[in-house]
This record gives structure tokens, C-alpha cells and sequence, in this order.
């Protein structure tokens, strides 16, 4: 008994095969995920030190701190909340970094510090999720874009200042007291509010004047060291995820719980590559290689089979009207060279039914129903229309 053949089919893929369907789109997700690394890299590189009075990236305020340094002010950086209401006071400066990202709990807590002290509080890109409970009374309109900027107000620290690189958030308040500067469309991005203690809040649109690349430009450094150097003691608040107090009461505002809660800000810019991703695996599929080639078909069809096939589907779906519209466009496709019509216009009976009018000397009439008729009503019409396009077929041939 002989032996049953193992040997793979002609329709199976071998190893190679598959490796050389795959490879591509291996080498494509390999292509994102290097491209999402360093995409990583570099967004994380430009938020690097952001507003750290100890870093020296261009985003940093190490420049500053320094210079205020050098003026007299002690400087101190803390990251929680404790370390706040422990160092605040009458003869101190606040300076909150990101104040939207205070939870609730959080800005209620700041908020009782300022209202102890008589000093300053200066509140960087403070939102709508930060202003009412840290500036009640002020309202945040959307955001401009950060240009130079004249002060168009009587605060002497900008009028001595003058123009300054400044925008970001918009503000309008109607507080007694309140000092609205460098307006951008008609809004303030800088505002200060008095306090009744003493002391007062400042609300700086961008901090933008406080980076290092910008603070020798315009009036920035000026106005930077007037609104942190009012005052002997200038306290940094860099608000930290590890600090205990982000953890108790309520979520910060704006936020949600649950999943989406946990998506990093950066799925955008993953959907975007996974889309552009398929994008160009879809071009890369839908390219032409070049020429069709013939193959040899594993099955002989004769012609004659081909056009039985056909013939029976369109009896079985009673498609009289298409069988009759091929009949009679084959027979004019093959009529016209004949009558020494071009064949673009060998469908068209204000062309064909003049020169087969003349070849065969007779009336146009029968023709016209014949080549450009309706449809017949039943099979026995249909085969009667069959037979007489033969018959005028080969007398326009013998003509």
C-alpha cells in the first residue's frame, strides 16, 4: 500500500511566504512604537524643570531665583501642602506654579493660608477649575496667544516694566480694588487683587516671564522680580503627586473618576500614529507592482460554455431586457465596421441607421425597432429578435 503524500499544497504558505507577508507590518509597529518613544522623550524633555527655580532648562526659573537671590530674598522650595501654610506669612511671597491642578481639598486648604496672611500670592495660569475657590470673583475667558504686551494700566510694577512677553488666560473681575493689566483682546492676563488683610493676589495669565529664555527680553525680568520680590521671603510651591493631602476630600474639578480618569494625555498623538500607520500599510497594499500577468487557468471554459452560463441566469432571473440590449449592442458592434462607421459612434442611431439604410437600400423603420427596440415581452419574442439580428447581420455582410 503506498505511502500518503505530506507534501504541502499548492495553496499553502510556506515559511518564507508568511515572513514576507509579516515582516512589513512587524517592521511598521516597530516603526510606532520607536516613534511613540521618542516622541515621549522629547515631550517629557520640554516639560523638564518646567518653573523649577533650581533647573537651567529653557523652561526653568533658576535665572530668576538667582538674581532674587541676590537681592536679599531667601528662597524656599516646597512640594506639599504642609510645607505651605508652614511657611507663609505677612513678610512672604506664594508662588503657586499650577494651581488647576489642586485638588478641591487642596484649594480650600490654600485658600484659609492666604486669608491668614497679609502677604502675596501669585497664582501662575490659574483656570476656571482654580478661581473660585482661590479668586472668588474673577471669571477666566479662553485663552490668548503669549505676544508682547503694553501694561495699559496704573500697577507701578508694570507701568516700570513696560511691555512684557505675556498671555495665556483672560480675566475680568469687578472687585473693588482690582488692578487689570496687559490686556489681549480686550481682557486683562494680569491681574492683582487686594486683600482686606493686607496682602493681595496676583493672577499671571502665562509664565512666560518667569523662564529663563525669555527673562531677558522685553520688560519680563522687571516685572518678575517686582511681583516676587515685594516681600523678604518668596516660597515656591511646586505642587507634587506624592503629597499626602492630593489623596483626602474631593477629586480636583474637571475631572472624572473611572477609566478615562487613567488615560495619559499622550493617546492622542498614539491614535494619530496608529492611524497614519494604516494608512500608509493600506497604500503600500494598494500599490500596482506593475503589468497583469496571464497565468495558465487550471480548468479549460470554451466560450460557447461561458455564454450558455450566462444566457441561463438571465432566463432565470426573466432578464429579457439586458439578454436583448447585449444581443443588440453585439450586433451593432460588429455591424458598424462593416458600414464603415467608427465605433464610437456605432451605438448611436442618428449615425448607424443612415449608412445601413443606404448599404441595404431600404427604410430604416424595421431597423430602428430591430437594433434600438424595446424590450421583448416573452422568450418566444426573444428568440425571434435573435434570429432576425443574425439574418440582418449577414445581409449586411453580403451586401
Amino acid at each position: 500500500m503506498s505511502r500518503p503524500s505530506t507534501s504541502t499544497t499548492s495553496t499553502s504558505l510556506g515559511p518564507r511566504q508568511i515572513w514576507g507577508r509579516v515582516r512589513v507590518v512587524l517592521l511598521i509597529l516597530g516603526l510606532v512604537v520607536i516613534g511613540g518613544v521618542i516622541l515621549a522623550t522629547v515631550r517629557s524633555t520640554d516639560h523638564h524643570g518646567h518653573l523649577d527655580p533650581r533647573s537651567a532648562d529653557p523652561n526653568g526659573s533658576r535665572a530668576v531665583a538667582e538674581i532674587l537671590k541676590a537681592q536679599g530674598v531667601t528662597l524656599q522650595v516646597v512640594t506639599t501642602l504642609d510645607e505651605v501654610t508652614a511657611a507663609t506669612g505677612g513678610d512672604s511671597t506664594l508662588l503657586v506654579t499650577t494651581p488647576d491642578l489642586l485638588t478641591g481639598h487642596q484649594q480650600s486648604t490654600l485658600r484659609q493660608a492666604m486669608n491668614t496672611s497679609d502677604g502675596r500670592t501669585v497664582l501662575v495660569g490659574a483656570g476656571r477649575p482654580s478661581l473660585d475657590t482661590l479668586a472668588p470673583g474673577v471669571t477666566a475667558d479662553t485663552s490668548t496667544s503669549v505676544t508682547s504686551r503694553e501694561p495699559a494700566c496704573a500697577l507701578p510694577a508694570a507701568v516700570s516694566a513696560g511691555p512684557v512677553d505675556i498671555g495665556g488666560e483672560r480675566y475680568t473681575t469687578e472687585a473693588t480694588g482690582a488692578t487689570a493689566c496687559y490686556p489681549g483682546g480686550g481682557l486683562a492676563t494680569l491681574v492683582v487683587l487686594p486683600a482686606p488683610e493686607g496682602g493681595d493676589t496676583v493672577l499671571l495669565g502665562s509664565p512666560d516671564i518667569l523662564f529663563n529664555e525669555r527673562l531677558d527680553q522685553q520688560g519680563n525680568a522687571s516685572l518678575a522680580l517686582q511681583l516676587l520680590g515685594s516681600r523678604p521671603h518668596l516660597v515656591w510651591y511646586l505642587p507634587s503627586l506624592s503629597d499626602a493631602s492630593a489623596t483626602e476630600g474631593e477629586t480636583p474639578e474637571g475631572t472624572t473618576d473611572g477609566f478615562l480618569a487613567l488615560v495619559p494625555s499622550g493617546w492622542l498623538w498614539g491614535t494619530l500614529q496608529l492611524a497614519l500607520a494604516a494608512v500608509l500599510v493600506a497604500v503600500w497594499r494598494g500599490r500596482r507592482l506593475g503589468p497583469l500577468v496571464t497565468e495558465p487557468l487550471p480548468v479549460a471554459v470554451r466560450a460557447s460554455e461561458a455564454t450558455e452560463g450566462r444566457a441561463r441566469l438571465y432566463r432565470k432571473g426573466n432578464a429579457r431586457d439586458r439578454a436583448a440590449t447585449v444581443l443588440r449592442t453585439a450586433t451593432r458592434t460588429r455591424v458598424a465596421p462593416l458600414l464603415g462607421v467608427a465605433a464610437q459612434d456605432a451605438h448611436a442611431p442618428e449615425t448607424l441607421l443612415p449608412v445601413l439604410s443606404a448599404r441595404l437600400s431600404g427604410t430604416t423603420t424595421d431597423a430602428r425597432d430591430l437594433l434600438f427596440g424595446t424590450a421583448p415581452a416573452d422568450d418566444a419574442a426573444l428568440i425571434r429578435l435573435a434570429d432576425q439580428l443574425d439574418a440582418l447581420e449577414r445581409e449586411v455582410r453580403t451586401s
